[in-house]
């Protein structure tokens, strides 16, 4: 379950959910807002973008290679379960391994993130690929879509 609380209401309700619950829980609080819908589409769009230009490959595997070249050193700096997670099972793989298993089982790497770091995430992914001669939807022309 992922909440975000914004005022004193919601920590109230929260407590009173927690109180609700059969102890053991675990909880776990993260600074920031969950990521938009707007930035989904963005990253969906960027995708399409980056497979149509590229011609080599398909959808799934340019957004595994994406979630996996520029999502998960973000995540690992600022989340310490998913770097504990991530370096106990893929970080000793091979490179070519770890794509493969991105595009098969997709985790959660960009559905973890918060506003902040998806922000950082698009415009590291837009940097990236504009400076490699990639035409790359403009965010702005988004939001008439």
């Amino acid at each position: 379950m992922i909440r975000v609380i914004k005022t004193e209401a919601e920590i109230d309700g929260l407590a009173r959910l927690l109180r609700s619950r059969k102890l053991p829980v675990t909880v776990t609080v993260t600074a920031g807002e969950h990521r938009t819908d707007k930035q989904n589409r963005l990253i969906q769009q960027f995708n399409q973008d980056i497979t149509k230009q590229r011609g080599d490959t398909d959808f799934e595997e340019v957004r595994a290679e994406n979630k996996l070249r520029f999502g998960v050193p973000i995540l690992r700096r600022d989340d310490d379960a998913f770097r504990a997670t991530y370096d106990a099972t893929f970080r000793p793989l091979p490179y070519e391994a770890k794509l493969a298993l991105f595009v098969q089982l997709d985790p959660a790497v960009t559905r973890r993130m918060t506003v902040k770091q998806l922000s950082e995430y698009c415009d590291t992914l837009q940097r990236h690929y504009t400076a490699l001669g990639f035409v790359m939807t403009d965010p702005e022309a988004l939001k008439y879509a």
